[in-house]
């Protein structure tokens, strides 16, 4: 499979991709290469290799302020003095991919990305909003909802680097 590269506006057909969420969708369209020309995130599509203008899918990293007092109190007290984290602030895959692992393999994609960041800038979570009741997919993945918010969850680079390797 293909590597993931960042978006680019000139390339990537961004009015094709269909994840059938509108908001996905409309980031992708509108607000993603705005958003990375300012430096508030990057976002990383992964190309048919068929016909690499075609997006199977995306996700966009980011940094976000964390309020310790949704973790559970374990976390609370090693990281009472952290104020952020990493977010995949978005994840979608185009519904004529759908079924195909694609999710998964960007969630992987994104995780590592973060992961390797996380050893040159040091935050000991990632956050993801998992929009409409996605929340179920991330937890397969060792993600655990914010006490205080069932569509925000969790997951420390502490249990992601013991689960993927970089290599």
């Amino acid at each position: 499979m293909n590597n993931t590269v960042q978006l680019e506006k000139a390339k990537h057909d961004r009015n094709r991709f269909d994840c059938g969420i509108t908001a996905l969708n409309n980031y992708l369209k509108i607000m993603a290469s705005q958003q990375a020309k300012k430096d508030n995130t990057r976002t990383f599509v992964l190309e048919d290799e068929h016909c690499p203008e075609h997006i199977i899918g995306y996700y966009t990293l980011t940094m976000t302020p964390i309020d310790a007092e949704g973790l559970p109190e374990k976390l609370q007290k090693k990281h009472y003095n952290v104020t952020s984290g990493g977010l995949i602030a978005r994840l979608a895959v185009d519904q004529r991919y759908n079924g195909k692992g694609f999710g998964e393999w960007l969630l992987i994609d994104a995780l590592r990305k973060l992961l390797a960041a996380s050893e040159t800038v040091a935050f000991p979570v990632v956050i993801v909003d998992a929009k409409d009741g996605a929340g179920h997919f991330y937890e397969k993945y060792g993600f655990t909802a914010f006490k205080d918010a069932s569509n925000k969850l969790f997951i420390t680079i502490a249990d992601i680097r013991a689960s993927i390797s970089l290599g």
